[in-house]
């Protein structure tokens, strides 16, 4: 699918190494590679801020939807309207929903509907595709 912000694989590498984003950031945004759990930076990280893509900046989540989910990788309630897209993901023999930017396509990590009242959601994401602003 098309998507508003478009680069070569060379410019998102090079783009992701002027952000100084993790080692990972390329492998899990632009090919949909994921952290191993309780290793990324935002897994047990609790600032009032926003968590933006690191790929394009767009604001996905605001820090009061996050919450521990335990299972390894930050989780949210709720997506900020319109920044991410939903995608089936059949892969490693799964049937779930994929999660990529709306406006640029890096993968995010996935949405499941077992996560807390009042959405039932739960958008598990790779710290490696995020960036956080404080408030």
């Amino acid at each position: 699918m098309n998507h508003p912000i478009q680069k070569t694989e060379a410019e998102w590498r090079a783009l992701l190494a002027e952000k100084g984003a993790e080692a990972a950031a390329f492998q899990v945004t632009r090919q949909a590679a994921t952290e191993r759990p309780f290793t990324g930076k935002y897994e047990q990280h609790w600032a009032d801020g926003s968590y933006h893509c690191i790929c394009c900046g767009a604001k996905l989540f605001e820090s009061g939807t996050k919450f521990d989910a335990g299972c390894g990788w930050p989780s949210f309630s709720l997506a900020i309207p319109g920044t991410i897209e939903e995608r089936r993901d059949t892969s490693h023999g799964m049937v779930r929903v994929e999660t990529v930017c709306a406006n640029c396509g890096a993968h995010l990590g996935h949405v499941f509907p077992d996560g807390p009242a009042p959405t039932g959601l739960r958008y598990c994401m790779n710290s490696a595709s995020l960036d956080f602003t404080p408030r």
